[in-house]
């Protein structure tokens, strides 16, 4: 029980530090990575669970 829990946070700790680095990133810098704003979350929340 406690594993999952970790395991859940370490997800959630991964998927807000995915989504505040591209954030950060300009528009620009963005689409040179081929990075719409909109898709952010999603590939945020895929990096989260590919670990």
């Amino acid at each position: 029980m406690i594993d999952a829990v970790v395991k859940n946070y370490r997800q959630w700790r991964n998927y807000r530090d995915t989504v505040d680095e591209l954030n950060r990133l300009s528009a620009r810098d963005l689409n040179d990575l081929g990075i719409s704003r909109g898709d952010i979350n999603e590939i945020a929340r895929e990096a989260a669970t590919a670990k």
